[in-house]
């Protein structure tokens, strides 16, 4: 290992249009979100692997030869890029005591972690300690474990030296090449289906890319040229299946096709209206007419998604307390409670953006001034970071 330390982030993702209507072949968008997962890796002479995971209090470590038995029979790396072993999963589980039915954030976030820390240091298990803090909530809906993934990809292919390190010292914070990022992509998504078992691939795309990424029929697309985007972003805390929601739409779509089709078909016009409208505001500059554009989609999809039976009271809650004061709101995600973003203009006033917020938070909701459309994955120095994650992570 070349270099003893390396610092990454990571961001989470929203749904800014799209959600559901995806599920049956229509056009969403998934942007990123300015809360970011930070990771710390760093090289020691233990002997040992250590994972410190404070967000879920999780503080665990293994010896290298107690670790290296369990790769015996383990498929080449280029193969583990396509589905994760079955076999050196089953090891793992039986090493770790993570039951096979076992989902909960703590067992899968170790899993994943001793996976691509086994496949990816194949050849020569090396002695490291991993630290990872997130600004993202988990369960939420935000992306948190894809996340994690990337970062964990990124950080461990850069310290075994299959990509390179972009950071140099004119450099606070670099981006790997475009075929780096690939890499980090697929290994990201490796990791997310031994976490979810058979995801999409959304969301470690949005982490690795950042920005504002084009979902149709399983392919997904990168827009270049997009503009950062204000937002509020609300938690409702309620909590929600995304299993039951989506089943509920699909019963609601066979039961009434001629009323269900034509608001899938909508939605997904909105969808692509709203790149459109993105498109030339990243040219062209945000005026007012086309905040006013993103504002009425936003309105549009709300009263879509409510049609189709994935709205919650929290929801209308977030969407009256922000049209109070002018601003427009929609559920991002599976919706029935979770999450809902608020569109913020550029000359929005200060004070009523915080009155906002306390008047959600006193709702009993979580609420932040964040931003939509921010960078992917990058390498940092320790200078990039503020002081309170370095703190962190450097406290592990």
């Amino acid at each position: 290992m070349q270099t003893s330390e390396f610092l990454v982030s990571a961001p989470g993702k929203v749904i800014l249009h799209g959600e559901h209507s995806v599920v049956h072949g229509k056009v969403a968008l998934a942007v990123s979100v300015n809360l970011r997962t930070h990771l710390r890796l760093q090289a020691t002479s233990s002997g040992d692997v250590r994972i410190n995971l404070p967000n879920i209090d999780t503080f665990l470590s293994w010896e290298i030869t107690a670790l290296q038995p369990l790769l015996a029979g383990c498929k080449a790396e280029q193969d583990g890029l396509k589905e994760p072993d079955a076999d050196l999963l089953k090891r793992l589980r039986e090493f770790t005591g993570i039951s096979d039915d076992s989902t909960d954030t703590r067992s899968m976030a170790v899993l994943a972690f001793l996976y691509m820390y086994l496949t990816v240091f194949a050849g020569s298990l090396a002695s490291i300690t991993v630290s990872v803090w997130s600004e993202l909530p988990t369960g939420a809906g935000l992306g948190s474990s894809a996340a994690y993934n990337v970062c964990l990809s990124a950080a461990l292919l850069s310290a075994r030296g299959t990509i390179s390190s972009p950071l140099t010292p004119q450099l606070e914070s670099a981006r790997w090449r475009k075929e780096e990022l690939e890499l980090i992509n697929r290994w990201a998504f490796m990791g997310e289906k031994i976490i979810h078992g058979n995801p999409s691939g959304v969301d470690n795309a949005v982490g690795t890319w950042g920005g504002f990424l084009r979902y149709h029929a399983g392919n997904i697309t990168p827009l270049s040229w997009v503009p950062i985007l204000r937002i509020l972003l609300t938690n409702t805390k309620v909590p929600r299946s995304t299993k039951v929601l989506v089943s509920g739409v699909k019963d609601k779509i066979n039961k009434f096709p001629s009323i269900m089709n034509p608001v899938l078909e909508s939605i997904s016009a909105v969808s692509v209206t709203c790149e459109q409208t993105l498109t030339e505001m990243a040219a062209h500059g945000p005026s007012a007419d086309y905040y006013n554009i993103l504002e009425e989609l936003i309105d549009i999809n709300q009263h879509h998604l409510n049609v189709m039976g994935v709205g919650h009271s929290s929801l209308d809650t977030l969407c009256r307390v922000t049209l109070a004061r002018g601003l427009h709101s929609k559920l991002t995600g599976a919706g029935g409670g979770g999450c809902g973003i608020t569109l913020l203009r550029p000359e929005t006033d200060t004070s009523m953006i915080q009155s906002t917020i306390e008047e959600l938070k006193a709702c009993g909701f979580d609420c932040w001034e964040t931003s939509i459309g921010a960078p992917g994955v990058q390498q940092h120095s320790s200078a990039a970071l503020s002081q309170d994650i370095l703190k962190i992570l450097n406290s592990y």
